[in-house]
């Protein structure tokens, strides 16, 4: 049984006079002051400026990742030595079609042994790859497919850091 408790009359008319807790309106999450807004605009700016350049610098190198596929073909015809001179052409061929996406026509077209070896060393440290390149063009089949496998390796090696790595000036 429970017991109840009687209030005095001047407690229960407190009681019936309270009333709820007045909560204040939520705060907001828009910037107060024009200087937050202002930043925000510089960021969305920064932010799409950013896109933009890594846009532009990845069409820009559409041809470095089509050479790299086109290697990656290569690569097994020099690793076989029944196909390394077909190889080694076709490697030769890749890195003329790629230096002319890189440069005008008219600066490497006509550009052909000593001075495309030595374009090949300007515009992206080849010296191993255009030694090897050099020394490969005159020799014939039976020469090419007596290559050791580290040299044909080292071809592969270099060739994919020079696709990777030449420098185009703007």
């Amino acid at each position: 049984m429970e017991q109840t408790v009687q209030l005095d009359p001047m407690t229960q008319t407190a009681l019936r006079s309270l009333h709820d807790i007045a909560v204040p309106p939520p705060v907001s999450w828009l910037p107060q002051t024009w200087g937050w807004a202002a930043l925000g605009a510089l960021l969305v700016i920064a932010l799409l400026s950013a896109i933009l350049v890594w846009l532009r610098r990845y069409r820009r190198n559409a041809y470095r990742r089509e050479a790299l596929r086109m290697l990656a073909a290569i690569e097994t015809d020099i690793r076989n030595p029944a196909r390394r001179d077909k190889g080694i052409h076709e490697l030769t061929e890749l890195l003329k079609r790629t230096a002319l996406a890189a440069w005008p026509r008219s600066d490497v077209a006509s550009v052909t042994g000593r001075a495309w070896i030595e374009r090949l060393n300007q515009s992206g440290g080849a010296g191993a790859l255009a030694r090897l390149l050099d020394d490969l063009e005159y020799h014939d089949s039976a020469a090419i497919a007596a290559l050791p496998p580290d040299s044909t390796d080292e071809l592969v090696l270099k060739s994919r850091r020079w696709i990777r790595g030449h420098h185009v000036s703007a």
